[in-house]
């Protein structure tokens, strides 16, 4: 990087980022926006009863409603991914406990946007409180038989491409287990 101007700020959802860059091969590149965005994480959550807990909700950047994967930021006052991930799942679903594990970390553009999203597999788990989203979600929860995840993929029922990616995963892993 040779030099850097921030044309928006507004952490810690977004912030824009012009950049004047020397790329390894030597070439320079005079302007390159970066978005700035918090690490995010996602759970792909499994009841004990091979139910995936999947939330429907509105998205305002597409103005459409589907299925999604428990999903949010990491705040300042989580102490690490996983923490952030059973918190959102609980906010979100009311759902909790169980075995968890990191299951992916994937880039949603690594050419643009600086951050990562940590994905956690919860295993068998439970209602464990009342689901509480925040003013800004308008969601319902589902659970959804594992089999017709694929379906919801092929329907475009499930648009979000690093949860598609996660719950893909989640389908080849319990093939192959």
């Amino acid at each position: 990087m040779l030099a850097r101007e921030y044309l928006f700020r507004r952490p810690p959802w977004l912030s824009l980022r012009s950049e004047r860059l020397r790329l390894p091969n030597g070439r320079e590149i005079p302007e390159y926006w970066i978005s700035e965005y918090p690490t995010w994480v996602n759970v792909v959550a499994v009841t004990p009863a091979d139910r995936v807990v999947l939330i429907r909700q509105y998205r305002p950047g597409i103005a459409g409603v589907h299925f999604e994967i428990p999903a949010g930021v990491v705040d300042d006052a989580d102490p690490d991914s996983q923490a952030a991930a059973r918190r959102e799942l609980a906010e979100e679903t009311g759902y909790g406990g169980g075995r968890w594990s990191l299951f992916c970390t994937l880039s949603a553009n690594p050419a643009l946007q600086t951050n990562v999203t940590h994905t956690f597999l919860a295993e068998a788990v439970e209602p464990i409180g009342r689901a509480a989203p925040e003013t800004t979600e308008d969601l319902r929860v589902h659970l959804v038989p594992l089999g017709e995840i694929l379906t919801l993929l092929d329907a475009g029922e499930l648009v979000q491409a690093l949860h598609a990616a996660a719950l893909l995963r989640y389908l080849l892993y319990r093939r192959a287990t």
